[in-house]
């Protein structure tokens, strides 16, 4: 069963065993929220979660055990487990007693990223099978067309298209853009060709924004996972060290700079909306940091370019300055 199919299939009645497994891990997300919303009464007490690589032999005998606890003041308790992709050899073992006759009152979720060689878990009785891989842009189009007018909004078909294609199919980020459009344009607020083309980058545009986003809130390690997508994509150092010295200079003349968010940035020749959050983060840094960031960076990008420091050697640099300085 497809992500876009589950929310039918939900109202025929509550799984005790789900597997959302695929890519796209918005979709998997959605499920648990789903299930935790409709299930679970004092989520604190009732919706625990487990880390699959870590259950083996006699844990995963515990494990099996635990699902067997009652809810405490609910009808429901929720037990997730992501990334569980057990033997064949393991599931006979100490699982395929409790998947014959599952515990009435638990709900037990496992969410897996990819599919393995391991036991096919999808086949198993009283399992629901949700399949969370990429969906087409068509497919796309119209879950992204559903979610526009439930948030008050009136899309385009042309706009709808252009934000799938801008956002490259990825749902987490599409589900991002759709709260920023809710809160720019109002209710009722059309979503035009226009519109999607003012406020909303192209794909290899947004990765470089998440990188400055993550170096600016000091997150090494999303810092480095977008760094490396970058680089897939044919990015360089020397386009990374200047895209993170833009950013800190904007975030030093947005501290400097007094008036609306909207005079300001048509002064900058940014959106509005971006000098909101430009000026969220440099509060929270501080603007001397900020201004020592874009000095040392500044430095690093210049000495890159005159052949002082390898493209390379200046990057590692702004690293160290930014996160371990």
């Amino acid at each position: 069963m497809k992500f876009l199919e589950f929310g039918k299939k939900i109202k025929e009645g509550i799984p005790r065993i789900c597997l959302a497994e695929g890519e796209e891990a918005y979709f998997r997300e959605r499920v648990a929220e789903t299930l935790r919303t409709l299930c679970v009464q004092n989520p604190s007490l009732n919706d625990a979660r487990f880390e699959g690589e870590r259950l083996k032999g006699d844990q995963l005998a515990a494990f099996r055990d635990s699902l067997y606890t009652l809810p405490f003041l609910s009808e429901y308790r929720l037990v997730r487990i992501y990334g569980f992709y057990p033997t064949e050899r393991e599931f006979a073992r100490f699982l395929k007693g409790y998947f014959e006759e599952p515990c009435p009152s638990t709900v037990l979720l496992i969410l897996n990223e990819k599919k393995t060689s391991g036991a096919d878990l999808k086949k198993k009785p009283n399992v629901l099978y949700v399949d969370c891989g990429r969906e087409s842009d068509e497919i796309v189009g119209k879950w992204l067309n559903g979610m526009l007018r439930r948030s008050g909004l009136e899309p385009q078909r042309d706009a709808v298209t252009r934000m799938v294609r801008y956002c490259s199919n990825d749902c987490a980020r599409l589900s991002r853009e759709i709260e920023k459009l809710a809160l720019l344009l109002g209710k009722g607020g059309k979503v035009t060709p226009e519109v999607v083309e003012a406020c909303i980058s192209k794909d290899i545009e947004y990765k470089v924004y998440e990188l400055t986003q993550a170096a600016a809130r000091r997150s090494y390690a999303a810092f480095i996972e977008i760094l490396h997508e970058l680089f897939r994509k044919g990015y360089d150092e020397n386009a990374a060290l200047s895209s993170l010295t833009a950013h800190f200079r904007v975030l030093c003349e947005v501290t400097s700079m007094s008036g609306s968010d909207a005079a300001v940035a048509s002064a900058l020749g940014i959106r509005p909306y971006a000098v909101q959050k430009d000026r969220e983060q440099a509060a929270r840094l501080g603007r001397e940091r900020v201004r020592a960031y874009f000095q040392g960076l500044y430095a690093l990008s210049c000495g890159a370019r005159s052949g002082r420091y390898t493209k390379e050697g200046a990057l590692f640099a702004a690293i160290a300055k930014i996160f371990f300085a």
